[in-house]
């Protein structure tokens, strides 16, 4: 397309706001992407700031390495029973089912603890740091 056939467009403008009552879940930024995610207890909330905190505050200390994976065995337990086991109490689909799910999760997340743990522990300082700050953004 030549430059004289071209048409200046009005300006965009950003569609008026109006006043809407605030939705239970608060939608995300339309630049953001999608995401999900989980409540666990206070003191799992607890343990993880202590061992994440304790990382940045002295990335060479010993221990740390086997602390985040312990950690991270929690979170992967508490996820695995939020977003699975939790919705099948809801939907009542009663104890032999939940038991046969529960057993089938706790396999799943025996694999997931065993092979993360490989991980972490292997990590430098350096390395730690990094899954600590990653972390720290999905709280």
């Amino acid at each position: 397309m030549s430059t004289s056939t071209r048409t200046k467009s009005a300006p965009k403008t950003a569609p008026a706001k109006t006043a809407v009552a605030s939705p239970a879940w608060h939608a995300p930024a339309k630049d953001s992407e999608p995401s999900l995610r989980f409540f666990h207890s206070k003191a799992l909330r607890t343990q993880t700031h202590k061992v994440l905190t304790a990382i940045e505050t002295a990335p060479d200390a010993p221990g740390h390495a086997e602390a985040l994976a312990d950690v991270v065995n929690d979170l992967i337990d508490a996820g695995m029973d939020y977003y699975f086991l939790r919705a099948l109490k809801q939907a009542e689909v009663g104890f032999v089912a939940e038991q046969s799910a529960r057993l089938g999760l706790s396999g799943a997340v025996r694999v997931l603890s065993s092979v993360s743990r490989k991980f972490i522990v292997r990590m430098a300082p350096q390395q730690l740091l990094v899954v600590a700050s990653h972390i720290r953004t999905l709280a």
